[in-house]
C-alpha cells in the first residue's frame, strides 16, 4: 500500500506545508483549506494521507484535529513529524518603509498568540485578523498592498508571496515547536517508507467507568508498574454532557506484544473503554 499523494493544511508556504516537505519531499502535496478538509481528503480517497498540526508548544494540542478524528473522522496516526516554529511580521514591498504604519495583523491565531509580547509592545492598539492559517494571512495581504497590513508567518510564506519581512523572529519564545500527525485510513509501517526516526510512540484514547472512583489513578498505575513511559496525558469533553471525558495517552514506545497488551486489558477488566489511534515512529526535522 503506497502514499504518493498528501494533503496538508494550506495554502502553500504554510507551516504544515513545511513539514510535509521536510519528511515527503518527494511525493505530490495537496493544499486544503482548513483541518476537517485535511481529513476529510483522506476518507474520500481524493489523498492517500494527511499532515495536521495536533500541538504546539506554546499553545497546547489543536483541538480540532482531536475532536475531529475523534467524533467525526476516525483515521489512523501512522507517523509524527515535529518542526521549530519561527514567526516574522512581513508586510507587502510597496509597504516596507511605512511598515510601523500598518493598520491591521493578519495570522492564524496560534500566531498571533505566539507572538504576543511583540504585538502588545509594538502594536498595542491594532486591529488583529484571524486567519486559517499563516500562509493565508501572508497571501491575503500579498493580495491587498493598498490596505497597509502585516502578515505573521515563515520565510516560505515571504517568498512564495513575495512580501519582505520587517521584523524577524518576532515570536516569544525561542524553543517553540509543533508536532504534526500523519494521518492514513490504515494502520501502514511508514517505517517502510521514511528511514532514521528518532523515537517510537502508541496513542490510546481511553474512556472511563462512570461509577468508579479512582479509575483514572487505576488507569496510569496499569502503566506505571509496566515502567511504560507517558510522555502525555489529556482530557478532552466527549461531547455527551457535563462532567462527560475521554483521555488521550501518549506511550513512549511502539505497539509491542506483551506489554501495551496486558495494559489495555487490565483497562478493559476495569469497565475502561480503550481505543489505539496509532502506533508509530516520530521524526525531528
Amino acid at each position: 500500500m503506497s502514499i504518493s499523494t498528501i494533503g496538508f493544511l494550506g495554502p502553500n508556504a504554510t507551516f504544515s506545508a513545511q513539514a510535509v516537505s521536510g519528511l515527503f519531499p518527494n511525493n505530490e502535496s495537496k493544499p486544503y483549506r482548513t483541518i476537517p478538509a485535511c481529513i476529510d481528503a483522506v476518507v474520500n480517497g481524493e489523498v492517500d494521507a494527511a499532515v495536521v498540526p495536533i500541538e504546539n508548544t506554546i499553545e497546547g494540542s489543536v483541538n480540532l484535529t482531536i475532536d475531529y478524528l475523534i467524533h467525526e473522522q476516525p483515521l489512523k496516526i501512522i507517523g509524527e513529524v515535529i518542526i521549530p516554529i519561527k514567526q516574522h511580521l512581513m508586510v507587502h514591498p510597496t509597504n516596507e518603509q511605512n511598515w510601523e504604519k500598518i493598520n491591521g495583523v493578519y495570522s492564524h491565531s496560534h500566531a498571533i498568540a505566539q507572538c504576543h509580547k511583540f504585538l502588545h509592545s509594538q502594536f498595542p492598539s491594532i486591529q488583529l485578523e484571524y486567519t486559517s492559517s499563516t500562509g493565508a494571512a501572508a497571501k491575503h495581504v500579498s493580495q491587498h498592498p493598498e490596505l497597509m497590513l502585516a502578515a505573521i508567518a515563515n520565510e516560505l510564506a515571504a517568498e512564495e508571496y513575495g512580501l519582505t519581512i520587517v521584523k524577524p523572529n518576532i515570536h516569544d519564545f525561542d524553543n517553540n515547536h509543533t508536532r504534526f500527525v500523519v494521518l492514513h485510513k490504515n494502520m501502514i509501517d511508514l517505517d517502510v517508507y521514511i528511514k532514521n526516526n528518532n523515537g517510537n510512540k502508541t496513542t490510546l484514547m481511553i474512556t472511563l467507568p462512570s461509577d468508579q472512583a479512582g479509575a483514572l489513578h487505576q488507569v496510569l498505575s496499569a502503566f506505571a508498574w509496566r515502567k511504560l513511559n507517558l510522555s502525555k496525558i489529556e482530557s478532552r469533553p466527549m461531547k455527551t454532557g457535563l462532567g462527560n471525558y475521554f483521555f488521550i495517552i501518549d506511550i513512549e514506545q511502539r505497539l509491542d506484544d506483551i506489554l501495551i497488551p496486558s495494559a489495555i486489558a487490565e483497562l478493559e477488566a476495569l469497565g475502561c473503554g480503550v481505543k489505539v489511534l496509532g502506533s508509530f515512529p516520530y521524526y525531528l526535522l
